[in-house]
């Protein structure tokens, strides 16, 4: 790749920035924002060659195009770019629903060469904004990819290249499947976490005891309807077909539980948490679950040999023992990489002050 662009220099579009500037063999990379105090700052520090805040002729030669705005905006972007790109660039996104602009873009770009392969980054922060952003963000994360069969197979090779250089792991997926799959273990989650939050708001009485007992496994359970409310707006009108299917599903998952209880089902009720607990356990064997007590922290490290190994000596030359530590692959609103859980709070204090003197960001959980 001798050119890249990018639509968007926040969180991702500046951890893309950095990431391919100092892991990628890549003359000059081109940024669009609205806004140009991040544009400036990232060709202050060298990140970026050049910049502009409309899409134009700077993008003219672009190898290939990484369109890292909301969803609904992707289409929009995808038509201002067609006057100035060539022929065979390619173009991605970083959204998490595809079908839709699919769907969308195949009009758009009918009778050209250039091709859109959607992309899905499964990592993330809770921060936003270019300031928010690092090179390594995507080390170690899955990284989605969901061409179309007549996408060319060489066009496909190329970005998953790019996306294995960055420190990613590709994963390839249809459209329509990519759609169901974050569905069913990102959308309709944060959509169960905002309504058991909305429920204790509703529930909770003028002492406000829910409000200030709602800490431990509530807490951590809902912590992800703290996301932004633009970008899950953007994902519910842009995948509204699998979710209304996920969530007809768990309606009728709880309407069978419901039944259950109120006819005291005994083994239904066993079996019920029983199954959960059982695949659930298959998913991680570094936490025990939400509604368990757990002392971890997540370390924000650059992947490179011997990290893990590093961390791990000097935990336990200052005597504290590691109950599971391991690399976080799915992480789109966790903060780091380096997953590391302890027996007891005391040890997990511990290790946060030792690694914070070594010059660590540490995130407690």
């Amino acid at each position: 790749m001798n050119k890249v662009g990018i639509i968007g220099l926040g969180l991702i579009g500046g951890s893309l920035a950095k990431a391919l500037k100092h892991k990628c063999n890549i003359n000059t990379i081109i940024a669009m924002d609205i806004e140009s105090d991040a544009l400036i700052k990232a060709q202050n520090e060298g990140i970026i060659n050049d910049y502009t805040t409309s899409v134009d002729e700077y993008f003219s030669d672009c190898d290939i195009v990484f369109i890292c705005t909301p969803v609904k905006q992707i289409t929009s972007y995808v038509k201002k770019l067609l006057p100035f790109i060539k022929n065979d660039c390619i173009l991605t996104d970083v959204g998490s629903t595809k079908s839709t602009i699919i769907s969308e873009l195949n009009v758009v770009l009918d009778q050209t060469n250039i091709h859109f392969i959607g992309g899905h980054p499964m990592t993330g922060s809770e921060k936003a904004g270019y300031n928010a952003s690092r090179g390594h963000l995507f080390e170690n994360a899955y990284y989605i990819l969901t061409p179309q069969p007549s996408t060319p197979g060489d066009k496909v090779e190329k970005l998953k290249n790019i996306i294995i250089a960055i420190g990613a792991i590709p994963v390839i997926l249809t459209p329509q499947y990519h759609d169901l799959v974050t569905a069913s273990i990102s959308h309709v989650p944060h959509i169960l976490a905002s309504a058991l939050v909305n429920m204790v708001k509703a529930l909770d009485g003028k002492d406000k005891y829910m409000h200030q007992l709602a800490a431990g496994g509530f807490k951590d359970i809902t912590r992800i309807a703290s996301s932004s409310p633009e970008m899950w707006h953007n994902i519910c009108m842009t995948n509204q077909k699998e979710i209304l299917y996920v969530i007809d599903y768990l309606v009728e998952i709880l309407t069978q539980f419901s039944s259950a209880v109120r006819n005291k089902e005994d083994d239904y009720i066993w079996n019920f948490f029983n199954s959960a607990k059982q695949y659930r356990d298959t998913f991680s064997n570094r936490t025990p679950g939400p509604f368990m007590k757990t002392y971890e922290i997540i370390v924000d490290v650059v992947d490179e040999p011997g990290i893990i190994a590093n961390i791990a000596t000097l935990l336990s030359k200052h005597g504290i023992n590691i109950k599971n530590i391991g690399i976080i692959n799915s992480r789109e609103y966790e903060n780091g990489v380096l997953q590391i859980v302890f027996d007891d709070e005391k040890s997990q204090e511990k290790s946060i002050k030792l690694l914070e003197e070594m010059n660590y960001v540490i995130y407690k959980k």
